[in-house]
């Protein structure tokens, strides 16, 4: 950890950097990362809100569904981005000494830099669109909701890193798991879904990513304060995804780049 610290201003630089040209060659450039979720969200609503009818005995149901396809967003792009971390660096890992886990950290960092505009614009339209939410105190409750996501997409980056390195073939079976983690988390349908199942709906209610989008939901869409049972799942699943991340990361460091 003191390592990674040291490195603490060029992962800031180069986190910052490469959010500045990530998307530098398309027309709109930086702009599509408020347009990627924002279609996203608008085809959900399509498919699930309009044809397939999911929004019945959702309270706010547009609202719902921006903050659960937002937010879910940003933890694909940090767990599929910080997977490939290793595998895509190998050359800079081959050319140089410095803490490998330096990579996932700058994954994750630009992926918070980057969200930043993605979550000012989920506010922005929970507060524009039909009903119209009040601010309530609740809403600062999103920073600390988000801050946990992050760990947690951190500690997934750390364990899923060194498996991808070795078997490169596992970032497509990660993109699809995403897919259906999406579905498994009530992005865009209640959990009362599952009523009948309750087995199903147990599962569900303790994934780390249902438990941030109820969070967010309740505190800015309901003025509910989340439940500390919420808080308390949440924290564990991010605090213990980070520690078995960190401990399974540095045991085969040195090794990372050099079967490439």
């Amino acid at each position: 950890m003191v390592s990674i610290w040291n490195y603490r201003h060029f992962i800031f630089h180069d986190s910052k950097a490469r959010v500045q040209s990530g998307n530098r060659q398309d027309r709109l450039g930086s702009a599509w990362l408020l347009l990627n979720p924002l279609l996203n969200g608008i085809g959900y609503y399509l498919i699930f809100g309009l044809l397939l009818e999911s929004n019945r005995g959702i309270e706010n149901f547009v609202g719902y569904l921006v903050i659960g396809v937002f937010l879910f967003q940003i933890s694909t792009r940090s767990i599929v981005n910080g997977a490939k971390a290793i595998r895509s660096n190998s050359n800079v890992i081959q050319a140089f000494n410095f803490p490998r886990a330096t990579l996932i950290v700058s994954v994750n960092v630009r992926e918070l830099i980057a969200s930043v505009p993605v979550l000012l614009a989920m506010l922005l339209l929970v507060l524009l669109i039909d009903p119209v939410e009040e601010i309530t105190w609740r809403w600062l409750l999103l920073i600390p909701a988000v801050l946990l996501q992050m760990l947690f997409n951190l500690g997934t980056g750390f364990i899923l890193a060194p498996l991808v390195a070795r078997f490169g073939d596992l970032v497509h079976v990660i993109s699809f798991m995403m897919r259906f983690w999406l579905f498994a988390s009530c992005v865009m349908f209640s959990i009362e879904r599952y009523a009948n199942w309750p087995l199903i709906k147990t599962i569900v209610e303790i994934n780390p990513l249902y438990l941030v989008l109820s969070i967010v939901r309740d505190s800015l869409l309901y003025a509910e304060t989340p439940q500390w049972q919420s808080w308390v799942g949440l924290a564990a699943w991010a605090l213990g995804a980070l520690c078995v991340g960190v401990l399974y990361f540095w045991r085969g460091e040195e090794s990372y780049g050099r079967n490439d």
